[in-house]
């Protein structure tokens, strides 16, 4: 990643980084994500809007995924750079706590049931967040829980229940 150094008036340096690259890597691993999407579904049947297969789904998010990367990627070969952002530390913290959140969904999923599990992944996550507080995490958790429960279980009947024991 090319970074630039300037400095302050006190005489320290400050690090700003190139985002364009960044945003061209990112874009091009969506396309490849995509891709890898469609490659997946189309093994499966896709069926038609009317009478969709196992495979349409994958293939219809994995085109989205595929063409915004693409978008991202354009956008950012051909967008001039320009110096201003701040090079941030390393995300360590986030790092730990989305992945402490994916195990806890995975436990709590399997022994407590969607409601727990939602709850847990979104609070987690939500923790890592360097701008946020536990108050906004809570919040934001519960009112997730609430979308996830109408639209899974309720709207969606998906076979999970929303609580269990063991």
């Amino acid at each position: 990643m090319s970074s630039q150094t300037a400095q302050t008036e006190e005489g320290g340096a400050i690090e700003y980084v190139n985002t364009r690259r960044r945003d061209y890597y990112s874009g091009m691993l969506m396309l490849l994500i995509g891709l890898g999407a469609i490659y997946g579904g189309v093994r499966y049947s896709i069926g038609s809007l009317t009478q969709m297969g196992p495979g349409f789904f994958p293939v219809a998010v994995g085109a989205a995924l595929a063409c915004t990367g693409i978008a991202i990627a354009v956008v950012a070969k051909y967008t001039p750079v320009q110096q201003g952002e701040r090079k941030l530390p390393p995300e360590g913290k986030a790092w730990c706590f989305i992945l402490g959140s994916l195990v806890a969904f995975i436990v709590l999923g399997h022994y407590g049931g969607l409601l727990p599990a939602t709850f847990a992944v979104v609070f987690i996550s939500a923790l890592g967040d360097r701008q946020n507080t536990v108050w906004r995490a809570l919040l934001l958790a519960a009112a997730m829980t609430a979308l996830c429960v109408a639209v899974f279980w309720w709207a969606l009947s998906l076979q999970f229940p929303l609580f269990q024991w063991g």
